[in-house]
Protein backbone atom coordinates (compact mmCIF):
# COMPACT_ATOMS: atom_id res chain seq x y z
CA UNK A 1 0.00 0.00 0.00
CA UNK A 2 0.85 3.53 -0.88
CA UNK A 3 1.59 5.34 2.05
CA UNK A 4 2.79 9.05 1.75
CA UNK A 5 5.21 9.63 4.60
CA UNK A 6 5.80 13.07 6.46
CA UNK A 7 8.62 12.27 9.00
CA UNK A 8 10.17 15.74 10.90
CA UNK A 9 13.60 14.31 12.59
CA UNK A 10 15.43 16.84 14.75
CA UNK A 11 18.26 18.23 14.65
CA UNK A 12 21.21 15.52 16.43
CA UNK A 13 21.79 17.27 19.44
CA UNK A 14 17.87 17.77 19.92
CA UNK A 15 17.33 14.03 19.45
CA UNK A 16 20.72 12.98 21.44
CA UNK A 17 18.72 15.62 24.58
CA UNK A 18 15.73 13.82 24.75
CA UNK A 19 14.74 11.79 27.49
CA UNK A 20 15.10 7.82 27.03
CA UNK A 21 12.00 6.83 28.18
CA UNK A 22 9.67 4.71 25.34
CA UNK A 23 7.34 7.15 24.02
CA UNK A 24 3.70 5.90 23.27
CA UNK A 25 2.60 6.89 19.65
CA UNK A 26 -0.90 8.57 18.98
CA UNK A 27 -3.68 7.58 15.92
CA UNK A 28 -5.82 10.57 14.87
CA UNK A 29 -8.51 11.35 16.69
CA UNK A 30 -7.94 8.86 19.14
CA UNK A 31 -5.71 10.03 22.45
CA UNK A 32 -4.27 13.49 23.83
CA UNK A 33 -1.23 11.68 25.82
CA UNK A 34 1.39 14.47 25.43
CA UNK A 35 4.47 12.82 24.22
CA UNK A 36 7.49 13.65 22.18
CA UNK A 37 6.08 11.49 19.68
CA UNK A 38 2.92 12.87 17.46
CA UNK A 39 2.16 10.37 14.74
CA UNK A 40 -1.22 10.17 12.92
CA UNK A 41 -1.96 7.76 10.36
CA UNK A 42 -5.24 6.48 8.54
CA UNK A 43 -5.09 3.73 5.99
CA UNK A 44 -7.64 4.30 4.45
CA UNK A 45 -6.66 7.81 2.87
CA UNK A 46 -2.73 6.35 2.88
CA UNK A 47 -1.01 9.29 4.51
CA UNK A 48 0.76 9.41 7.64
CA UNK A 49 2.38 11.65 9.83
CA UNK A 50 4.93 11.78 12.68
CA UNK A 51 6.64 14.35 14.66
CA UNK A 52 9.47 13.46 16.64
CA UNK A 53 10.26 16.55 18.71
CA UNK A 54 10.98 16.77 21.83
CA UNK A 55 8.62 20.06 23.80
CA UNK A 56 6.19 19.87 20.80
CA UNK A 57 3.03 18.60 22.13
CA UNK A 58 3.34 20.94 25.13
CA UNK A 59 3.81 24.17 22.89
CA UNK A 60 1.13 22.68 21.18
CA UNK A 61 -0.97 23.10 23.95
CA UNK A 62 -0.92 26.47 24.10
CA UNK A 63 -1.93 27.73 20.53
CA UNK A 64 -5.04 28.24 19.07
CA UNK A 65 -7.47 25.54 18.71
CA UNK A 66 -8.02 23.23 15.78
CA UNK A 67 -11.37 25.36 14.80
CA UNK A 68 -9.50 28.70 15.01
CA UNK A 69 -8.07 28.27 11.50
CA UNK A 70 -10.26 27.36 8.56
CA UNK A 71 -8.77 24.10 6.02
CA UNK A 72 -7.96 26.55 3.48
CA UNK A 73 -5.62 28.45 4.92
CA UNK A 74 -4.05 25.73 6.85
CA UNK A 75 -3.53 24.06 3.45
CA UNK A 76 -2.20 27.46 1.70
CA UNK A 77 0.48 28.03 3.92
CA UNK A 78 1.69 24.19 4.08
CA UNK A 79 2.06 24.32 0.68
CA UNK A 80 4.05 27.68 1.28
CA UNK A 81 5.93 26.03 4.06
CA UNK A 82 6.79 22.99 2.11
CA UNK A 83 8.65 24.54 -0.33
CA UNK A 84 10.44 26.61 1.25
CA UNK A 85 11.70 24.25 3.71
CA UNK A 86 12.18 21.27 0.88
CA UNK A 87 14.32 23.74 -1.02
CA UNK A 88 15.99 24.56 2.50
CA UNK A 89 16.90 20.40 2.21
CA UNK A 90 18.28 20.83 -1.15
CA UNK A 91 20.83 23.33 -0.08
CA UNK A 92 23.02 21.71 2.59
CA UNK A 93 25.72 24.14 1.84
CA UNK A 94 23.62 26.96 2.78
CA UNK A 95 20.99 25.47 5.51
CA UNK A 96 22.07 23.60 8.64
CA UNK A 97 22.10 19.99 6.74
CA UNK A 98 21.37 18.90 10.85
CA UNK A 99 17.87 20.44 11.25
CA UNK A 100 16.99 20.01 7.12
CA UNK A 101 16.90 16.24 7.03
CA UNK A 102 14.59 14.80 4.59
CA UNK A 103 12.47 16.71 2.18
CA UNK A 104 8.43 16.55 3.19
CA UNK A 105 5.97 14.66 0.79
CA UNK A 106 2.98 17.32 0.83
CA UNK A 107 0.88 16.72 -2.27
CA UNK A 108 -1.95 20.08 -3.03
CA UNK A 109 -4.34 17.60 -4.71
CA UNK A 110 -4.86 15.21 -1.57
CA UNK A 111 -7.45 16.47 0.91
CA UNK A 112 -4.97 15.49 4.28
CA UNK A 113 -7.86 17.34 6.37
CA UNK A 114 -7.74 19.78 8.61
CA UNK A 115 -5.98 17.49 11.71
CA UNK A 116 -2.80 16.99 9.41
CA UNK A 117 -3.01 20.12 8.06
CA UNK A 118 -3.29 21.69 11.52
CA UNK A 119 -0.39 19.38 12.97
CA UNK A 120 2.15 20.36 9.65
CA UNK A 121 0.97 24.09 10.11
CA UNK A 122 2.32 23.99 14.02
CA UNK A 123 5.23 21.74 13.52
CA UNK A 124 6.59 24.86 11.45
CA UNK A 125 5.57 27.26 13.84
CA UNK A 126 7.21 25.37 16.31
CA UNK A 127 10.73 24.86 14.37
CA UNK A 128 10.63 28.41 13.28
CA UNK A 129 10.49 29.41 16.89
CA UNK A 130 12.54 26.61 18.31
CA UNK A 131 15.84 26.85 15.75
CA UNK A 132 15.28 30.68 15.30
CA UNK A 133 14.64 29.74 11.69
CA UNK A 134 12.79 32.03 9.42
CA UNK A 135 11.01 30.62 6.25
CA UNK A 136 8.94 34.26 5.54
CA UNK A 137 9.81 37.47 6.50
CA UNK A 138 6.57 39.68 7.00
CA UNK A 139 5.29 42.62 5.24
CA UNK A 140 6.27 44.88 8.36
CA UNK A 141 9.86 43.37 8.23
CA UNK A 142 10.19 44.37 4.33
CA UNK A 143 9.86 47.59 4.80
Amino acid sequence: MKYLVFIFITAMIAVSCSSSQQRPSMHAKASTTVTDTLRIANDSLEYEIMIIEPGFNGWLATQHPRSYYSEPFLENRNRQYVIEYNQRVLQPQRYNPNLYQQTINYESNIHYGLEVNYLLYHYFLFFEQRYNQRFFVSRRQRF
